[in-house]
């Protein structure tokens, strides 16, 4: 099943509504809906658009995760030794604990 498949049937079946019902309400033949779940064809996105509306759900622009991520902290961390690795994750362990309880002292 496709992205738009699958976005499709999620927000039909959250509504609560049969193809059936959502093609009347988008005014889209029940049978596109069948073939647009299944996978069969991809939608245009106007089409998608009003089958998601006509479902009470809208399309929406988010960013991917792992997109505009700078891994090379990361990737830097991973190359160290396991030791180096270890005694970095302790040491940042007990830094956050005592910055929570700075916190609570504030709070106070």
């Amino acid at each position: 099943m496709s992205m738009a498949g699958r976005m499709v049937r999620h927000a039909r079946r959250r509504a609560g509504l049969t193809q059936r019902q959502l093609a009347a309400r988008a005014g889209i033949p029940q049978e596109t809906i069948a073939r647009i779940e299944r996978g069969r064809t991809d939608p245009r996105v106007n089409t998608l658009d009003r089958l998601l509306a006509a479902a009470g759900s809208g399309l929406e622009i988010m960013p991917r995760l792992g997109i505009g991520v700078d891994r090379t902290q990361i990737n830097a961390l991973l190359d160290r030794p396991m030791a180096e690795r270890l005694a970095w994750a302790i040491e940042s362990d007990r830094t956050y604990v005592e910055m929570r309880r700075s916190m609570r002292r504030v709070a106070e």
